[in-house]
């Protein structure tokens, strides 16, 4: 064939980090610390409940927005964790937080619009962004402590801006936004009438009393949020895909309108396995976040013994480390010679910045493993 038929907005589009490092950390027999999710099931309970749907006949489509019984969930914890009402029209199930972000940013960006995202970001985001044909404008949260400058984000919005796209807590970097900085983005977001797309999946993954603030919690903000989490994450079954997007029912309708056409429903046995596992969120939790607390000590003490300097996380299950000096010309340089010839397979960050060289300095590291798998792993960096 002589004729090119891909679309012009996909030429941008390279396979992604996480399946490039994957491949290379299978290839080279390597411990992964680069993978974004568990190395280990989720409770059983969950697989049992969602068992018992499929045998009493739960097998069939489920109604496009997602069963009542989950979004009744959902609209539930939101109330009691976070003193927000809504009701649930007002909430769409999607094939995982990946759908919901897709489905958001077709719904309300067109060609021209900017959004103004945090880098480094999760790189969905600019892929959607592209696909809806608008353009991403980066925000660099600078390190050591992955805070942005407040007159950067200013000069980050124009009369073209549609969307801001926060993530708290914070994929790669762990940072949890602050009361104040929630207050700074809601006060530029109404100002300039703008929405806001909170990608919340890591919501319940906090550590030393440190509290995530949803920012739909901010005065005028509710109106004009779009929030989005994942049971995936929550419940450690990234591979089931049950995520929602939560907003008010203007914005909740066009969201459903994409929804519709891209998967049309979620998986119906997930579905009512997770509004049983909502409603034992209390009784969960604590073990949870202790299991996770854990790892995250592991990880940042068994760092502290090599010549990568970590950022110590206040939430998600990723952290941050300082490249060596002298030891690597950049991130990619660093990932590729640790899973080649250390056995070790990592994420080179650089991949999500746009704006800044800072991704080029560091290292993403996953301790969502179990600890043995941890230790092993920054064993072989501590070679270095």
């Amino acid at each position: 064939m002589g004729r090119i038929f891909n679309a012009n907005r996909i030429a941008s589009m390279t396979t992604s980090i996480f399946a490039t490092m994957s491949k290379m950390a299978f290839d080279y027999n390597a411990t992964n610390l680069g993978q974004g999710f568990p190395d280990f099931d989720g409770p059983t309970w969950i697989m049992e409940a969602a068992f018992d749907a499929m045998k009493s006949g739960k097998n069939q489509y489920a109604p496009s927005p997602g069963i009542m019984s989950l979004r009744k969930a959902v609209k539930d914890y939101h109330k009691k964790y976070y003193d927000l009402d809504w009701n649930e029209n007002e909430i769409v199930v999607t094939a995982g937080a990946t759908e919901a972000l897709y489905s958001t940013i077709q719904a309300f960006i067109e060609q021209g619009d900017e959004v103004v995202i945090f880098e480094p970001f999760y790189d969905s985001y600019l892929a959607d962004i592209i696909l809806a044909g608008g353009q991403p404008i980066c925000v660099t949260l600078h390190k050591p402590n992955f805070d942005f400058v407040k007159e950067e984000l200013e000069a980050a919005i124009s009369k073209k801006t549609k969307m801001i796209i926060l993530n708290t807590p914070h994929n790669p970097t762990g940072k949890l936004f602050s009361k104040e900085e929630l207050e700074f983005i809601a006060n530029l977001a109404i100002k300039n009438d703008l929405l806001v797309v909170s990608d919340e999946v890591y919501e319940f993954l906090t550590f030393d009393g440190a509290t995530h603030i949803p920012i739909a919690t901010i005065e005028g903000m509710k109106k004009r949020t779009i929030t989005i989490s994942s049971t995936g994450k929550t419940f450690g079954m990234t591979g089931w895909k049950i995520g929602y997007a939560i907003a008010n029912e203007l914005l909740s309708t066009a969201i459903q309108k994409v929804h519709q056409w891209t998967t049309f429903a979620v998986n119906t046995p997930g579905q009512h396995a997770m509004a049983h596992a909502i409603s034992m969120l209390e009784s969960y939790l604590p073990e949870f976040r202790k299991t996770y607390k854990e790892k995250r000590d592991i990880i940042y003490k068994e760092l502290k013994k090599t010549n990568f300097k970590p950022h110590l996380p206040l939430g998600s299950y990723f952290i941050m480390v300082d490249l060596p000096d002298g030891k690597f010309n950049d991130d990619v340089d660093a990932a590729t010679n640790l899973v080649r010839e250390h056995g070790v397979a990592t994420i080179p960050p650089s991949v999500f910045y746009l704006k800044s060289d800072e991704g080029k300095t560091m290292l993403r590291l996953c301790f969502a493993k179990q600890n043995e798998t941890i230790i092993e792993g920054i064993a072989k960096m501590g070679k270095i």
